[in-house]
C-alpha cells in the first residue's frame, strides 16, 4: 500500500497545487475585477490602494503561476509571505486566533503555500520541462566523465 502512495504522491502534490492556486486567483480576479463574487460582497478594489490592491495583484499572479507550475516555489513563497502579512496586520490585531479574528484563509493560504516552497510542483509543472532538461544534461556530463579514486 505505502509503495503505491508513495508512487502517487508527486501526482496528489500537482493536484494540491493546482487547486490552492485556483482558489487563490479566484480571490484576486474577485478583487480586482469584481467577478464571483466581488471584494468583500461586491465591487471591486480601486486600482492601486494599499494593500488590498497589491493582494489581490499578488493572488491574481501568483495563484495562476502556481497553478501552471510555472516559479513555483518562488511564487509560492511571495503569496506564503502575503497571506502571512495579511493575518498579523489585518486579523490577528482583533484577535489572537483565527476563528475569532477571520483569519483562516489567510493562516491555511499562508502554511499551504510555505508547503509548496519546501516540496515543489509536484508532476505535471511547467517547471519540470525546465528542470528536467537540466537535471538530464548534468547527469550525461558527469556520467561521461572519467572517476578518480580517491585516496586514503
Amino acid at each position: 500500500m505505502y509503495t503505491r502512495l508513495n508512487q502517487a504522491q508527486p501526482y496528489a502534490l500537482a493536484l494540491f497545487r493546482v487547486v490552492v492556486g485556483l482558489l487563490f486567483a479566484c480571490h484576486g480576479a474577485a478583487s480586482l475585477f469584481g467577478v464571483l463574487g466581488g471584494a468583500m460582497g461586491g465591487g471591486s478594489i480601486p486600482a492601486g490602494t494599499w494593500p488590498g490592491w497589491y493582494a489581490a495583484v499578488i493572488q491574481l499572479v501568483g495563484g495562476g503561476l502556481v497553478v501552471l507550475g510555472l516559479g513555483t516555489r518562488i511564487a509560492a513563497l511571495v503569496a506564503s509571505g502575503s497571506m502571512a502579512y495579511a493575518y498579523f496586520k489585518v486579523h490577528q490585531p482583533e484577535a489572537l486566533f483565527p476563528l475569532e479574528n477571520g483569519g483562516e484563509p489567510s493562516a491555511v493560504y499562508c502554511w499551504a503555500f510555505l508547503l509548496l516552497v519546501f516540496t515543489g510542483p509536484g508532476a505535471l509543472a511547467v517547471d519540470r520541462l525546465f528542470t528536467s532538461r537540466t537535471t538530464d544534461k548534468g547527469e550525461q556530463e558527469r556520467a561521461a566523465e572519467p572517476s578518480t579514486p580517491v585516496a586514503a
